[in-house]
């Protein structure tokens, strides 16, 4: 029987790793790119013939012609941004309309999750998580506690449906003392991306997957977010609110675990995070806002800075482990051209302790354990090829396979998808 094949993409460390760019690169050798989770929480940027481009919601395999494009059963979906985003990729020449499909199963983010999720972060005074204040947390309660409104609703009687969940939210906002908002505005553009989203074709994603399966097509399943921020085996709570590794591709869009081959595991080679939780190397020197200034490391979606540090080995080697990760693609590598010394965390002390795996809590006394390696002190921006590199980076990376047992097959030395080193 003819069958195709699943590989997976996903970040390893706090998200902002690249996704989105890799997506883009690799989509030629796929027929179908799927996302799995997340929301418009997560900005994937990319950048090519002198254009930029921001996605949140929709796959990065958009920009590559004829692929069809899904949005899987695990995504959570804002009606009004998605058609705001859908809307400035169509003025730019995409046509979306066929390629882009949209799971049935797939929960709807409404006006009041935005106010529950201000609402509840409000009420953790000093504990805040740090959301995007998208409304992503409460829509994955509600799928949880069996009370979503789901893309499939809007075909029949949905006005009903809608009107009694906002009303469900409102019962709880009331019970929060929280009563100061009025979301008439953004309803009604709510309520015209509703119908905007009718135009695309609305699937059930699972049969949809299985059947370019049976058919013998390749499809690249795309993650948001990354590993240490998933619900499970992230750095809780301070967390997004589904499953970012590799299972999550399962769940997320109905395919069986012994369909997917390789899981691409995409690092930076340093590190950041955006937003509150415990980061054991983060840099408040100057070093560390220099690369946040060179690495241009802003939230895509939020705009807020991203807390920069060094690489830390001991999270990466976890996230390899949970994902079953078979190749790794290092992302910004240029960012670190100008150094003269990098350093990477190869494990972490806590109490005159050398703790190797990565352990249940990292919130406190944590010191992390660091080699020093010499900086290559090149601008590889303008490298074609590995043969190019030099010594010292050349060195840096084998350190890391070695380190993290996983080899690193693409390395990207810019922001531009041609500036992407494929290596034999």
């Amino acid at each position: 029987m003819k069958t195709g094949k699943v590989d997976v993409l996903l970040g390893l460390q706090w998200g902002d790793e690249g996704k989105g760019k890799v997506v883009d690169v690799l989509t030629p050798h796929y027929d179908v790119v799927a996302r799995f989770q997340g929301g418009p929480n997560a900005g994937h940027t990319l950048e090519f013939e002198g254009q930029k481009y921001v996605l949140r919601s929709i796959p990065s395999g958009i920009f590559q012609g004829g692929k069809v494009n899904i949005i899987g059963n695990g995504v959570v979906l804002a009606p009004d941004l998605f058609m705001a985003e859908a809307r400035d990729l169509e003025k730019s020449g995409h046509d979306l309309r066929s390629r882009l499909h949209i799971s049935k199963k797939a929960h709807l983010i409404m006006p009041t999750h935005r106010v529950l999720d201000a609402a509840i972060e409000a009420s953790k005074g000093k504990s805040k998580v740090g959301t995007t204040g998208k409304g992503i947390g409460p829509t994955y309660t509600d799928k949880i506690s069996r009370n979503g409104l789901r893309v499939g609703d809007i075909l029949e009687n949905f006005e009903e449906k809608y009107e009694a969940h906002k009303a469900r939210h409102i019962e709880m906002l009331k019970s929060m003392n929280y009563t100061d908002f009025d979301i008439t505005e953004v309803e009604k553009t709510w309520m015209e991306g509703i119908e905007y989203m009718k135009q695309f074709p609305i699937v059930d994603s699972e049969h949809e997957v299985n059947g370019l399966l049976r058919e013998g097509k390749s499809i690249l399943c795309e993650g948001a977010q990354g590993t240490m921020l998933d619900i499970d085996f992230g750095s809780y709570p301070f967390v997004t609110s589904s499953n970012t590794i590799c299972a999550g591709a399962c769940t997320g869009l109905g395919i069986g675990p012994n369909r997917i081959g390789e899981v691409y595991g995409i690092m930076k080679a340093y590190c950041t995070r955006v937003g509150a939780g415990p980061f054991p190397t983060e840099l408040f020197d100057e070093t560390g806002k220099r690369i946040r200034d060179l690495g241009h490391e802003y939230g895509a979606v939020t705009g807020r800075e991203r807390r920069c540090g060094w690489i830390d080995l001991v999270a990466l080697r976890y996230s390899i482990m949970v994902n079953g990760v078979t190749q790794l693609i290092m992302m910004k590598s240029d960012v670190l051209d100008g150094f003269d010394t990098i350093k990477a965390c190869v494990a972490y002390e806590r109490k005159g302790e050398r703790i190797n795996d990565f352990p249940y809590n990292i919130e406190e006394d944590i010191t992390p354990v660091y080699v020093e390696l010499p900086g290559w002190k090149t601008d590889m921006t303008k490298m074609t090829s590995e043969q190019q590199f030099p010594k010292a980076f050349s060195d840096y990376v084998k350190f890391l396979e070695k380190e993290l047992e996983t080899p690193i097959k693409i390395i990207s030395i810019g922001p531009d998808r041609e500036q992407t080193i494929i290596r034999e």
